[in-house]
């Protein structure tokens, strides 16, 4: 699965945002663009991480994904809000930023996966925000940030905490992995790969603030 997404992966570390969150040179209005989205995406992972469980082949998979959905609206979601009052913004669970393009279109796509595909497909068109974020925040603990807020975020997909909740969901997707037939194997891997696509796509959202074509 990472080789086919190692591509897109090292293109994502390269992409402007993310150099801009350490060096420091990240405009803060797209910074707080993205956290705003990010809230509206976890709030829908959530939801999709849940329909998952439901279709969990394992007992404790499915303790685990419904874990999992709520650390992604609940801690995560703490965090966003931590570092946006900072900023001086203060957001209402009652007042949501639309969402954008991008974000509608990942955020779909995973609902509609996890809604209609099997078990294996919908933990694959998952994985890569689990997957992805851990990598990405290794690499930008690395290099480290001028700014302390974005430093925050980096130590929060850098930590050892997080790296443990990837870990659980890979050791669920390599003990599918040996049951699958070739064809059942390249769907997840494809559905992977176009997770890995989305994630480049939600930053470049972010660093663009993307909007909706006028009406």
């Amino acid at each position: 699965m990472w080789e086919r997404a190692r591509p897109v992966h090292e293109k994502t570390l390269e992409h402007p945002f993310l150099r801009g969150l350490t060096d420091g040179t990240l405009p803060r209005d797209r910074f707080q663009f993205y956290l705003e989205q990010d809230a509206e995406y976890l709030r829908v992972f959530g939801q999709a991480l849940s329909v998952l469980a439901s279709k969990a082949p394992r007992e404790e998979w499915a303790k685990t994904l419904n874990r999992h959905a709520v650390d992604a609206i609940e801690v995560e979601r703490a965090l966003h809000e931590t570092i946006l009052g900072k900023f001086g913004v203060q957001r209402s669970g009652a007042v949501r930023a639309p969402m954008a393009p991008t974000n509608a279109a990942y955020t779909n796509h995973l609902l509609v996966t996890v809604e209609r595909g099997t078990f294996a497909e919908g933990l694959a068109a998952m994985l890569p925000c689990y997957w992805i974020y851990w990598e990405v925040g290794k690499v930008l603990e690395k290099r480290g940030s001028k700014n302390r807020e974005y430093q925050q975020w980096i130590d929060q997909y850098a930590s050892a905490e997080y790296g443990k909740t990837v870990r659980e969901v890979l050791a669920m997707m390599d003990a599918l992995g040996g049951g699958m037939t070739t064809a059942q194997r390249e769907r997840c891997v494809a559905l992977f790969e176009r997770g890995a696509r989305y994630e480049w796509m939600f930053w470049d959202m972010a660093w663009r603030k993307e909007q909706w074509p006028p009406q």
